[in-house]
């Protein structure tokens, strides 16, 4: 016989029935928000303690369990210190979830996951409790500095690189927003034509023009046809946002040219008529050349007026006679309305009076007129007021 007592052998049987490392199912007793307690058949109740359960530390698990709910857990320890044995859900569901991933990995499967941290050189998205490392070059197509923005969001991945051993699990959101670009641009680009008008919001706005998506394809517009009239910087005119309406100049494979020159708008049109040779005309001194003076007749329309034509005397550089701004009146000397560049050359000259050439007194007559002053004393003061 036996000199354990009764309470003893069933102790020891009790200890005997579970170990660490082994998975055992239990019943919720009760929930606190950062605990819950089972009851696992053992002489002593399991715990779960938050971090146990899931790597959410804001989660209260009053709202995810419920007293009679079965989970099962992985024991961590057989005494936990205070009477419990110490249970994780989280490690055991992280052990499914490392197969699970590496069959997404093997089959390219595309995972949704919640973004669990924003790091300085990425994201972690927890999927099954297993975490997934998104490098920051991996998680958009174009640059971003700040990812903060990704906190907590769902996002869609790939994962392209699996090493559980290494604790290395990659994935990869940008093949997947660059794929997903590819097949809109071509469904974009086999409803579109050249000459089709089309709506679209600035992206981003350059030096040399400004980049409008029109429906999941950029087209540029280009610093020449914005206007009619002259644009020397689009960054006055357009901002990322602004809506837009333009024709589709020309579609060059990918690329596509945006025009906001409607023919209908175009100033040249009745010019024939407006700026006939003879005409009398108003207009501002736009800008200066070696040759001459521009001058802005609307917007769209310059007139030159060569140095020659812009005084009866002789002009060495426009600049001398006129200003930035200034307005004129010139008169059409010259039309060419033949090819793409047009042309209207001016003249301030025909309109401005004969200049009578300055004519010097004889010296005789000076020497006369010298004799016949009084003279005036140094000293004399002048005391009118």
């Amino acid at each position: 016989m036996s000199d354990l007592s009764f309470e003893q052998m069933l102790e020891d049987s009790f200890k005997n029935n579970i170990h660490t490392g082994e998975v055992v199912t239990g019943t919720v007793i009760s929930v606190k928000p950062d605990s819950i307690v089972l009851n696992i058949g053992y002489k002593s109740d399991g715990i779960i303690s938050r971090d146990e359960y899931t790597s959410d530390s804001n989660l209260d698990l009053t709202t995810v369990v419920k007293e009679g709910d079965e989970i099962t857990a992985k024991i961590l320890r057989i005494n936990d210190g205070d009477g419990y044995v110490a249970l994780s859900y989280k490690r055991l569901a992280a052990e499914a979830g490392s197969k699970r991933l590496e069959e997404a990995f093997e089959n390219q499967e595309v995972l949704t996951g919640k973004v669990n941290q924003v790091l300085e050189g990425g994201l972690t998205v927890i999927i099954d409790e297993t975490k997934v490392f998104i490098p920051a070059s991996l998680v958009s197509d174009v640059y971003e500095k700040d990812l903060s923005k990704y906190k907590d969001q769902e996002i869609e991945f790939v994962i392209t690189e699996f090493n559980p051993r290494k604790r290395r699990i990659i994935g990869d959101r940008r093949q997947l927003l660059t794929a997903k670009k590819e097949a809109v641009k071509t469904e974009v680009l086999g409803k579109i034509s050249e000459g089709q008008v089309v709506e679209g919001t600035v992206k981003n706005v350059t030096d040399f023009g400004a980049f409008v998506d029109i429906g999941g394809i950029d087209g540029l517009l280009h610093v020449s046809e914005i206007s009619w009239g002259r644009v020397t910087n689009p960054k006055k005119i357009f901002k990322p946002g602004d809506q837009v309406k333009a024709f589709i100049r020309e579609i060059d494979g990918d690329k596509v040219s945006l025009s906001l020159k409607f023919d209908d708008q175009n100033p040249w049109l009745d010019a024939e008529t407006k700026y006939a040779v003879g005409t009398i005309v108003k207009g501002k001194v736009a800008r200066f050349a070696s040759f001459g003076a521009f001058i802005a007749l609307e917007d769209g329309i310059d007139g030159l007026v060569h140095v020659s034509q812009i005084a009866k005397h002789r002009v060495e550089k426009p600049q001398d006679e006129l200003s930035i701004g200034q307005e004129v009146e010139a008169k059409v000397i010259a039309l060419d309305l033949e090819g793409d560049k047009k042309k209207i050359s001016l003249s301030i000259a025909d309109l401005l009076p004969d200049e009578e050439p300055a004519v010097s007194a004889p010296a005789e007559a000076l020497a006369e007129a010298a004799a016949e002053e009084p003279a005036v004393a140094e000293d004399t003061v002048d005391t009118e007021a």
